[in-house]
């Protein structure tokens, strides 16, 4: 990390043992980016007023090259399980953007287009053909949009190809707004 460490605490004493925990599991974030320009970690007592059942809080703001992540108020009436949990919910954030920085994001199917051309004989599934000629089943949970029955054989359609142990699947079946040729 760049710059050290800042920890606060707002409602109680500084305790020397949770800030060693913080410092600890600050210091993994660092594992996963190295680049991690600071980290600010708030613990509040939130109930200070109660004597029982009172709730720590624990806020975690960390400063990346091109943005900021934060996990708020994570809270538990033991602050060691208030600050495992926020820096599980940072741990993740901070895995998320190197993943997004490699280009590991999940890449989403590209859409196509297609033409219901039947129904089976009770109107339970049906079948689209897409521009390609390949034929993909689809039936009322495949649909999105408009209710199932509303799809008609001649229905130009956009949808999301899936391969499937059944064989083809159409995925979130939409009216299309293109001609289909």
């Amino acid at each position: 990390m760049k710059l050290p460490l800042q920890i606060r605490f707002i409602g109680l004493e500084p305790s020397p043992a949770v800030e060693t925990v913080a410092r600890e599991k600050a210091s993994k974030l660092d594992q996963f980016r190295p680049d991690l320009m600071s980290c600010r970690v708030t613990i509040e007592l939130a109930d200070k007023h109660k004597h029982q059942g009172r709730q720590f809080a624990v806020r975690i703001d960390v400063t990346l090259p091109g943005g900021e992540l934060t996990v708020d108020r994570v809270q538990d009436e033991d602050v060691y399980v208030a600050l495992r949990d926020a820096f599980d919910d940072m741990r993740r954030q901070v895995q998320d953007s190197v993943r997004r920085i490699q280009g590991q994001t999940k890449a989403h199917a590209p859409e196509l287009m297609g033409e219901v051309v039947r129904f089976d004989s009770e109107g339970r599934f049906g079948f689209i053909r897409s521009e390609e000629g390949d034929e993909y089943w689809f039936g009322p949970d495949n649909v999105s949009g408009l209710p199932f029955e509303h799809l008609q054989v001649g229905a130009e359609v956009r949808f999301i190809p899936e391969t499937a142990a059944e064989g083809r699947q159409a995925k979130r079946v939409s009216l299309g707004k293109h001609h289909f040729e």
